[in-house]
């Protein structure tokens, strides 16, 4: 709403600037206050065919032929300076009041059509050498620019351009972890459609430009974030092309991210930094002071790649790591990955005979046994299993064993739901824009942060009773749709298994295809050839 308002104050106030200037150029001034109407005269007055008005309509691309129109009517007044471009871009009705109020600005004619008139005379000149005539027009060129400015607005355009397609339509995006592993790999870089799932307007509007959330400052640590929450637009999203489907890789906003503790190696979400924290207290081992809690809105998370399993509505529930929906067994990804030891007679594993069947090393788990002997388990997936069988009757695979760590995985508590582990979850329902479900002790663990957090409600529970902005109620009714994301590496991944379900306004986007990759995120081991234009959301 606070958009469309704002939208409505800036045509107000652009048609009402713009009456003057009409007038100016010998067009009623009311037309500027009729849609549709406005924008054609406008088009005519710059210099252009009144069907160029049509490009207002489509979105993104209509930020920039409204920039430029704003540009060319300052010009068609005479004002040529850099500083009066920048203005009119920023916020046209300023410059155009001025303008309008000002009795010597004169309206000069299109001056589109003086350019195209200019450059066609010197044209000919430099066809006939007409040395004296491109003096001439070279000395009284009002279209000349320095070259220092033509840098500029070059490199602008060009910072705009990339912005704002980023920002709406196509954002490159790199695997930084092996949570996909099998699918998507640790350096793959990825092209990831904003316009699939439907555009998301920006929340945060004073950013840098072509950096999501932090500034680095070169020695590996992350120095300070990359925008004001300040102002800020409420969420919206244009119509989706497409909607999210089962087992679709998908490009979200880290949900658990508003507060997050940003460290050399990782960044933790605040609610993860205090479950260890407690877990080194009940070893009574020594625990470090709190980190610095960073805030950050809903489009400044940190940007996390996974599998939706379930959509709104599914019921969901893990037996010995196969995913149940709705009752039944779900298809499993093709590279789905859980974590083996690999055991043989000799004990000595050849370590290059499993990189050639694509197994990485490097995310391999040192498991601490009760003997204190430290086991590696790696994660594979069936097609690498049945290849590690054929190498000998001698070897063995052991499946690595989940346990229950009480308060680990979703819902975080310990007491009702000590007993899940990532491997045996549930069953929990995918909330559903629409439906309510019934507030008791047992359900309110698994939606207490959508109702609060999500959905922006106060809620408070006194003498057993619940009340939702003040009233008391039983059930709650959700105002959008959720999603339950995993990734492939079922044993090595941090997912909704662990903090939850995924609100619609944190998607961002499919991913389409990969556009390079490196062997293990590291260019100097060389180039993943065989990856690159491979399809990112058919895999």
């Amino acid at each position: 709403m606070s958009v469309l308002l704002f939208l409505i104050v800036l045509y107000i106030l652009l048609g009402l600037s713009m009456m003057k200037l009409f007038e100016k150029a010998g067009i009623p001034g009311w037309k500027a206050l009729v849609p549709g109407l406005a924008a054609v005269e406008w088009c005519k007055m710059v210099g252009r065919k009144p069907l160029y008005a049509a490009w207002l309509l489509f979105p993104v691309v209509n930020i920039f032929i409204y920039a430029a129109l704003c540009i060319d009517m300052v010009r068609s007044f005479g004002k040529h300076s850099f500083w009066q471009a920048v203005l009119s871009v920023i916020y046209a009705p300023v410059p155009f009041f001025l303008i309008g109020r000002n009795p010597q600005d004169k309206y000069n004619g299109p001056i589109l059509e003086q350019e195209r008139a200019f450059h066609q005379q010197y044209h000919e000149a430099q066809e006939q050498n007409d040395k004296a005539t491109l003096r001439k027009l070279e000395s009284s060129n009002p279209f000349k620019k320095s070259q220092v400015r033509e840098w500029t607005e070059a490199i602008i355009f060009a910072v705009f351009a990339a912005a704002f397609i980023r920002m709406f339509l196509i954002e490159a995006y790199v695997i930084p972890t092996s949570s996909m592993e099998g699918s998507l790999k640790v350096g793959d870089y990825l092209f990831v459609s904003k316009a699939h799932y439907g555009i998301r307007t920006p929340m945060t509007v004073l950013q840098f430009p072509l950096i999501h959330n932090r500034f680095s400052n070169g020695d590996g640590m992350l120095a300070r974030e990359s925008y004001s929450t300040k102002p800020a637009l409420p969420y919206y999203r244009l119509p989706a092309i497409e909607q999210v489907d089962h087992n679709e890789p998908v490009v979200f906003n880290f949900p658990a991210g508003d507060s997050v503790i940003i460290t050399p190696t990782r960044t933790y979400d605040v609610y993860q930094w205090r479950r260890e924290i407690d877990m080194l207290r009940r070893l009574n081992r020594p625990t470090p002071p709190m980190p610095e809690v960073v805030a950050r809105p809903i489009d400044k998370k940190d940007h996390y790649i996974k599998r939706c399993i379930g959509l709104p509505g599914d019921s969901l529930q893990i037996r010995d790591g196969q995913v149940y929906l709705n009752g039944k067994p779900a298809p499993n990804p093709t590279h789905l990955q859980f974590a083996y030891y690999i055991g043989n007679a000799t004990g000595n594993l050849n370590l290059r005979k499993l990189e050639e069947i694509g197994v990485s090393l490097n995310d391999a788990i040192p498991i601490e046994m009760p003997n204190g002997e430290i086991r590696r388990y790696y994660n594979l997936d069936a097609a690498q299993i049945g290849q590690i069988k054929s190498w000998g009757a001698d070897i063995t695979l052991e499946r690595f064993a989940s346990g229950a760590r009480p308060g680990y995985v979703f819902p975080n508590d310990a007491e009702r739901y000590g007993t899940w582990s990532v491997d045996n979850f549930g069953p929990i329902y995918i909330p559903k824009k629409g439906t309510s479900i019934e507030l008791t002790p047992a359900s309110l663990p698994f939606y207490d942060r959508i109702i609060r957090v999500y959905e922006g409600n106060e809620l408070t529970v006194r003498n057993g009773k619940y009340f939702v902005n003040g009233q008391e109620t039983t059930t709650y009714t959700f105002q959008q749709d959720y999603f339950w994301m995993m990734g492939d590496n079922r044993h090595n991944s941090e997912d909704s298994r662990i903090w939850g379900f995924v609100p619609e306004d944190h998607i961002v986007g499919k991913p389409l295809f990969i556009w390079f990759s490196t062997k293990n995120g590291n260019i100097r081991e060389g180039i993943n050839w065989n990856r690159i234009f491979r399809s990112a959301s058919k895999m």
